[in-house]
């Protein structure tokens, strides 16, 4: 019988019943290292040059809307 066929054959009581899967802990404590290790190497990368024109570029267009804005209040 493979898993489809036992859920299949589960008595229908009308509640969801999903079995709780427990990882061995050394598992768990193995996959938090390695997405921790993953994110600090995220976190410390350098921001792409590409990526830091295109912020200066927002932050141009926003400054002259903002001033836009306060020469239109005068």
């Amino acid at each position: 019988m493979n898993m489809t066929d036992s859920a299949a054959a589960a008595p229908d009581d009308g509640a969801d019943f999903e079995p709780e899967v427990m990882l061995d802990p050394r598992v768990q404590e193995s996959i938090g290292r390695s997405l921790k290790a993953h994110y600090d190497d995220i976190v410390n990368a350098p921001v792409p040059d590409k990526f830091l024109v295109l912020l200066a570029q927002l932050e141009a267009t926003e400054h002259r809307a903002a001033g836009a804005s306060t020469d239109e209040l005068n």
